[in-house]
């Protein structure tokens, strides 16, 4: 009997001491009780406020049925922090901004976006990585006209081959250089820098295309691939890989050399390696190969450990590659770290 009752007493304490040790572990020592959304917040901010790791705000997000919408998020919205059971839930409670249900049907209209948008929203429908096959087989410029040397918006430029109609509207890119494997220095897709837009004015052999706009100018060679109809979305659900992840930055998109927060990334594991956007990864610093001083043997090296790095988001993937935005970086990061399960 007296075995007994110890057991019920200890499941029960049991049962308290659970919801205590979620909160311990979800929630910052020094967290507020309430926030009041503003403008240019993102759900990752906020969400660092109550929480040790953002990415774990599904964890512990209330759905409210009361609101049409209750994942978008607006400035004047108050986040409550609330316990049920003991366990930690975030609540929403709409704030004084009223708007009709149709204006509120995407996250561009004004909710508070899960990362800040601006930093990767060219990169979200553009093509940026293609296979071999597909430059090979993409039209591409071979002159411009009026014995112009370089295309730009307002000119047309002469493009081989395009017999077909059902697509008008056509992305100008440049092909690059491979994305590789870290480990194995398998290609896993190539480069393709935005150039601009342009629109199909005459098929042919070679077609007709008029520059619409350009970021950079063109030149002889650039491939013209039909522009993307995928949907940007800024919505991204936080959450970690389903199987374990071991990769590498392997290269950084806008071209710095030390690697920080809100810089973008590209990694050499994609959607076949079951990445998908909202994926949270922790990057490693690799650790570097010194000489042993202290040895006899002047050859004597010696590899440190690896050292966390800080965070990043996946918000796009294609086969075999991932673009991925730092989100939180505690030291330099570098071409080769390794990113992995958070």
């Amino acid at each position: 009997m007296y075995k007994v009752c110890k057991s019920l007493v200890l499941l029960l304490l049991s049962a308290l001491i659970a919801p205590l040790a979620l909160a311990e572990d979800l929630l910052r020592a020094q967290h507020p009780d309430s926030y009041t959304v503003v403008r240019g917040d993102t759900l990752w901010d906020i969400s660092a406020r109550f929480l040790r790791s953002p990415w774990r705000w599904p964890e512990i997000w209330h759905v409210n049925q009361q609101i049409a919408n209750p994942h978008l998020i607006y400035p004047g919205d108050v986040l409550e922090l609330v316990y049920i059971n003991g366990k930690p839930q975030l609540r929403l409670r709409r704030g004084p901004l009223k708007l009709s249900p149709t204006v509120r049907s995407t996250p561009w209209d004004g909710a508070i976006p899960t990362i800040p948008i601006d930093a990767i929203g060219p990169f979200l429908t553009r093509p940026y990585v293609l296979s071999q096959e597909q430059i090979d087989g993409a039209p591409y410029i071979v002159d411009f006209a009026d014995e112009h040397i370089l295309g730009g918006a307002g000119q047309k430029a002469y493009v081989r081959r395009i017999d077909d109609t059902s697509t008008l509207k056509y992305e100008i890119v440049r092909p690059g250089g491979p994305y590789r494997d870290n480990e194995t220095g398998e290609v896993l897709g190539y480069e393709a820098r935005y150039i601009g837009t342009s629109e199909l004015q005459r098929t042919g052999d070679p077609a007709t295309v008029f520059i619409n706009s350009t970021q950079l100018e063109s030149i002889i060679g650039d491939r013209v691939i039909p522009a993307s109809e995928e949907k940007a979305t800024a919505n991204f659900m936080p959450r970690a890989p389903e199987n374990d992840v071991s990769g590498s930055i392997i290269s950084i998109l806008d071209g710095v050399s030390q690697i920080g927060q809100y810089n973008i990334v590209v990694i050499d594991r994609g959607a076949a390696d079951g990445l998908a956007p909202g994926i949270v990864l922790r990057v490693d610093q690799r650790g570097e190969e010194i000489r042993d001083v202290v040895s006899r043997r002047y050859s004597a090296t010696v590899r440190l450990p690896d050292e966390e790095a800080g965070l990043m988001m996946v918000f796009r993937t294609f086969d075999r590659v991932s673009f991925g935005l730092i989100m939180h970086a505690t030291r330099p990061m570098h071409l080769g770290d390794r990113v992995l399960n958070p």
